[in-house]
Protein backbone atom coordinates (compact mmCIF):
# COMPACT_ATOMS: atom_id res chain seq x y z
CA UNK A 1 0.00 0.00 0.00
CA UNK A 2 2.68 2.39 0.46
CA UNK A 3 4.37 1.67 -2.87
CA UNK A 4 0.94 2.42 -4.48
CA UNK A 5 -0.06 5.42 -2.64
CA UNK A 6 3.96 7.23 -3.50
CA UNK A 7 3.31 5.95 -7.05
CA UNK A 8 -0.24 7.88 -7.17
CA UNK A 9 1.29 10.58 -5.46
CA UNK A 10 4.10 10.95 -7.85
CA UNK A 11 1.44 10.76 -10.86
CA UNK A 12 0.27 13.84 -9.94
CA UNK A 13 3.18 15.80 -8.19
CA UNK A 14 6.48 14.42 -10.02
CA UNK A 15 8.86 15.27 -9.04
CA UNK A 16 11.61 17.09 -10.78
CA UNK A 17 15.42 17.29 -11.42
CA UNK A 18 17.48 19.34 -9.12
CA UNK A 19 19.32 20.67 -12.05
CA UNK A 20 17.40 21.27 -15.42
CA UNK A 21 13.85 20.83 -13.48
CA UNK A 22 13.27 18.01 -15.69
CA UNK A 23 10.66 15.00 -14.71
CA UNK A 24 12.99 12.42 -12.70
CA UNK A 25 12.91 9.00 -14.34
CA UNK A 26 11.26 5.99 -12.17
CA UNK A 27 13.92 5.22 -9.58
CA UNK A 28 15.92 8.58 -9.88
CA UNK A 29 17.46 10.32 -7.15
CA UNK A 30 17.55 14.24 -7.33
CA UNK A 31 18.89 13.85 -10.61
CA UNK A 32 18.19 13.00 -13.89
CA UNK A 33 19.84 10.75 -15.96
CA UNK A 34 21.28 13.03 -18.11
CA UNK A 35 22.16 15.85 -15.88
CA UNK A 36 24.40 13.52 -14.24
CA UNK A 37 26.18 12.60 -17.51
CA UNK A 38 26.48 16.11 -18.07
CA UNK A 39 27.67 16.96 -14.64
CA UNK A 40 30.75 19.17 -15.36
CA UNK A 41 33.20 17.42 -13.64
CA UNK A 42 36.81 18.51 -13.41
CA UNK A 43 38.69 15.19 -12.75
CA UNK A 44 41.22 17.30 -10.49
CA UNK A 45 40.58 14.96 -7.05
CA UNK A 46 43.17 11.80 -9.32
CA UNK A 47 45.94 14.52 -9.64
CA UNK A 48 48.20 15.60 -7.12
CA UNK A 49 48.77 18.96 -9.46
CA UNK A 50 45.96 19.74 -10.80
CA UNK A 51 45.00 23.71 -11.11
CA UNK A 52 42.91 23.93 -7.73
CA UNK A 53 46.46 23.26 -6.31
CA UNK A 54 48.39 25.23 -7.89
CA UNK A 55 46.09 28.38 -7.15
CA UNK A 56 46.68 27.57 -3.45
CA UNK A 57 50.21 26.86 -3.41
CA UNK A 58 52.47 29.22 -1.44
CA UNK A 59 49.45 30.40 0.42
CA UNK A 60 49.53 28.14 3.19
CA UNK A 61 51.18 24.20 3.34
CA UNK A 62 48.80 21.55 2.22
CA UNK A 63 48.75 17.92 1.51
CA UNK A 64 45.79 17.87 -1.65
CA UNK A 65 43.73 19.83 -2.99
CA UNK A 66 40.97 19.89 -5.51
CA UNK A 67 37.41 20.78 -6.66
CA UNK A 68 34.41 18.69 -8.45
CA UNK A 69 32.86 20.49 -10.73
CA UNK A 70 33.12 23.97 -12.38
CA UNK A 71 31.37 26.43 -11.19
CA UNK A 72 30.11 28.02 -14.56
CA UNK A 73 27.60 31.20 -15.52
CA UNK A 74 24.26 30.60 -15.90
CA UNK A 75 24.68 26.80 -15.91
CA UNK A 76 21.88 24.63 -14.43
CA UNK A 77 24.71 23.36 -11.45
CA UNK A 78 25.09 26.89 -10.46
CA UNK A 79 21.59 27.43 -10.36
CA UNK A 80 21.63 23.92 -7.91
CA UNK A 81 24.26 25.07 -5.47
CA UNK A 82 22.67 28.58 -5.37
CA UNK A 83 19.37 26.38 -4.25
CA UNK A 84 21.41 24.31 -1.56
CA UNK A 85 23.43 27.39 -0.67
CA UNK A 86 20.24 29.96 0.05
CA UNK A 87 16.93 27.71 -0.67
CA UNK A 88 17.46 24.91 1.39
CA UNK A 89 17.77 22.40 -0.85
CA UNK A 90 20.22 20.06 1.95
CA UNK A 91 19.53 16.90 0.21
CA UNK A 92 20.85 17.57 -2.81
CA UNK A 93 24.20 19.00 -1.10
CA UNK A 94 24.83 16.24 0.97
CA UNK A 95 24.17 13.79 -2.39
CA UNK A 96 26.73 15.75 -4.57
CA UNK A 97 28.69 15.47 -1.28
CA UNK A 98 28.48 11.68 -1.59
CA UNK A 99 29.77 11.92 -5.61
CA UNK A 100 32.79 14.18 -4.53
CA UNK A 101 33.21 11.80 -1.56
CA UNK A 102 32.99 8.43 -3.98
CA UNK A 103 36.08 10.74 -6.78
CA UNK A 104 37.99 11.24 -3.79
CA UNK A 105 37.91 7.67 -2.07
CA UNK A 106 39.10 6.29 -6.20
CA UNK A 107 41.76 8.97 -6.94
CA UNK A 108 43.91 7.13 -3.64
CA UNK A 109 45.65 10.53 -2.84
CA UNK A 110 42.84 11.17 0.12
CA UNK A 111 42.67 7.86 2.13
CA UNK A 112 45.51 9.43 4.74
CA UNK A 113 42.53 11.66 5.84
CA UNK A 114 41.47 11.49 9.69
CA UNK A 115 39.00 14.14 10.05
CA UNK A 116 36.76 16.02 7.94
CA UNK A 117 36.09 19.74 8.62
CA UNK A 118 33.67 21.79 7.07
CA UNK A 119 33.92 25.84 6.88
CA UNK A 120 31.87 27.06 9.60
CA UNK A 121 29.28 30.15 9.92
CA UNK A 122 29.02 32.53 11.87
CA UNK A 123 26.26 31.78 14.23
CA UNK A 124 24.27 34.54 13.39
CA UNK A 125 24.19 33.74 9.54
CA UNK A 126 23.43 30.10 10.38
CA UNK A 127 20.90 30.99 12.14
CA UNK A 128 19.44 33.32 9.70
CA UNK A 129 20.11 30.53 7.20
CA UNK A 130 19.03 27.84 9.11
CA UNK A 131 21.98 25.55 8.19
CA UNK A 132 25.68 25.66 6.94
CA UNK A 133 25.69 23.77 3.35
CA UNK A 134 29.52 23.49 3.79
CA UNK A 135 28.29 20.74 6.83
CA UNK A 136 26.31 19.05 4.34
CA UNK A 137 28.68 18.28 1.77
CA UNK A 138 31.15 17.23 4.40
CA UNK A 139 28.73 14.93 6.06
CA UNK A 140 28.17 13.24 2.04
CA UNK A 141 31.93 13.29 1.64
CA UNK A 142 32.71 11.83 5.29
CA UNK A 143 30.36 8.94 4.33
CA UNK A 144 32.35 7.91 1.41
CA UNK A 145 35.65 8.11 2.94
CA UNK A 146 34.94 6.92 5.99
CA UNK A 147 35.38 8.83 8.38
CA UNK A 148 34.29 11.15 11.17
CA UNK A 149 33.15 14.99 10.48
CA UNK A 150 33.79 17.55 13.55
CA UNK A 151 31.41 20.35 13.11
CA UNK A 152 32.76 22.42 16.00
CA UNK A 153 36.34 22.36 16.86
CA UNK A 154 36.37 25.21 14.63
CA UNK A 155 34.33 28.40 14.74
CA UNK A 156 33.81 31.62 13.16
CA UNK A 157 34.22 34.42 15.36
CA UNK A 158 34.07 37.52 13.48
CA UNK A 159 30.49 38.17 11.77
CA UNK A 160 32.17 39.32 8.02
CA UNK A 161 29.59 40.51 4.90
CA UNK A 162 29.40 37.47 2.32
CA UNK A 163 32.60 37.30 0.32
CA UNK A 164 29.96 37.36 -2.94
CA UNK A 165 29.65 40.94 -2.35
CA UNK A 166 33.26 42.02 -2.74
CA UNK A 167 35.64 42.89 -5.04
CA UNK A 168 37.85 40.41 -5.66
CA UNK A 169 40.88 42.57 -4.06
CA UNK A 170 38.21 42.72 -0.90
CA UNK A 171 37.87 39.66 -0.43
CA UNK A 172 41.46 38.52 1.83
CA UNK A 173 40.86 41.59 4.12
CA UNK A 174 37.23 40.51 4.57
CA UNK A 175 37.91 37.32 5.88
CA UNK A 176 41.55 38.05 7.97
CA UNK A 177 41.27 36.76 11.41
CA UNK A 178 38.11 35.32 11.59
CA UNK A 179 37.90 31.65 12.78
CA UNK A 180 39.26 30.20 15.84
CA UNK A 181 39.92 27.02 17.29
CA UNK A 182 38.27 25.77 20.10
CA UNK A 183 39.96 22.64 20.51
CA UNK A 184 43.10 22.14 18.97
CA UNK A 185 43.89 18.89 20.73
CA UNK A 186 41.65 17.16 18.43
CA UNK A 187 43.70 18.41 15.38
CA UNK A 188 47.14 17.31 16.71
CA UNK A 189 48.99 14.76 14.72
CA UNK A 190 46.15 14.44 12.46
CA UNK A 191 45.14 14.50 8.39
CA UNK A 192 42.12 17.74 8.74
CA UNK A 193 40.15 17.35 5.23
CA UNK A 194 38.76 21.23 5.45
CA UNK A 195 35.57 21.60 2.87
CA UNK A 196 33.75 24.24 1.50
CA UNK A 197 31.17 24.97 -1.51
CA UNK A 198 32.53 27.20 -3.92
CA UNK A 199 36.25 28.00 -4.63
CA UNK A 200 37.24 31.29 -5.46
CA UNK A 201 40.12 32.99 -4.82
CA UNK A 202 41.29 30.77 -1.78
CA UNK A 203 40.78 33.58 1.05
CA UNK A 204 38.54 31.83 3.22
CA UNK A 205 39.74 28.55 3.02
CA UNK A 206 43.26 29.94 3.02
CA UNK A 207 42.51 31.93 6.59
CA UNK A 208 40.67 28.91 7.96
CA UNK A 209 43.69 26.69 7.44
CA UNK A 210 46.09 29.14 9.06
CA UNK A 211 43.95 29.35 11.95
CA UNK A 212 44.15 25.26 12.27
CA UNK A 213 47.98 25.74 11.65
CA UNK A 214 48.10 27.96 14.02
CA UNK A 215 46.55 26.13 16.88
CA UNK A 216 47.79 22.91 15.88
CA UNK A 217 50.71 22.80 13.90
CA UNK A 218 51.75 19.32 13.67
CA UNK A 219 48.24 18.72 12.08
CA UNK A 220 48.58 18.22 8.36
CA UNK A 221 45.98 19.44 6.07
CA UNK A 222 43.95 18.85 2.82
CA UNK A 223 41.03 21.04 0.77
CA UNK A 224 37.85 19.81 -1.54
CA UNK A 225 35.49 22.29 -2.28
CA UNK A 226 32.53 21.08 -4.37
CA UNK A 227 33.19 23.72 -7.33
CA UNK A 228 35.57 25.67 -8.45
CA UNK A 229 34.92 28.84 -10.44
CA UNK A 230 35.84 28.48 -14.53
CA UNK A 231 37.07 31.76 -14.32
CA UNK A 232 39.47 31.52 -11.43
CA UNK A 233 41.40 28.44 -12.94
CA UNK A 234 41.56 30.41 -16.16
CA UNK A 235 43.71 32.81 -13.77
CA UNK A 236 46.11 29.67 -12.69
CA UNK A 237 49.58 29.73 -14.58
CA UNK A 238 50.24 26.25 -15.95
CA UNK A 239 53.26 24.85 -13.96
CA UNK A 240 56.58 25.22 -15.33
CA UNK A 241 59.50 23.30 -14.36
CA UNK A 242 62.41 25.13 -12.71
CA UNK A 243 65.72 25.77 -14.57
CA UNK A 244 67.66 23.93 -12.60
CA UNK A 245 65.52 20.90 -13.19
CA UNK A 246 65.75 21.39 -17.37
CA UNK A 247 69.36 21.73 -17.04
CA UNK A 248 69.07 18.35 -15.40
CA UNK A 249 67.18 16.65 -18.36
Amino acid sequence: MPSLWNDIFRLFFPESCAVCGGPLPEGAHLLCTRCRLEMPLTDFAADHDNPVARKLWGLFPFEQASSHLYFIADSGYRRAIHDFKYRGAWRLCVELGRMQGASLRESGLYSGVDLVVPIPLHPFKRLRRGYNQAEYLAEGIARELGRPVDRHSVVRTVYNRSQATRARNERWANVEGIFSVRHPERFASRHILLVDDVLTTGATICSCAEAILHSSPDCRISVATLAVSAREIERVKPHVASDDFLSEL
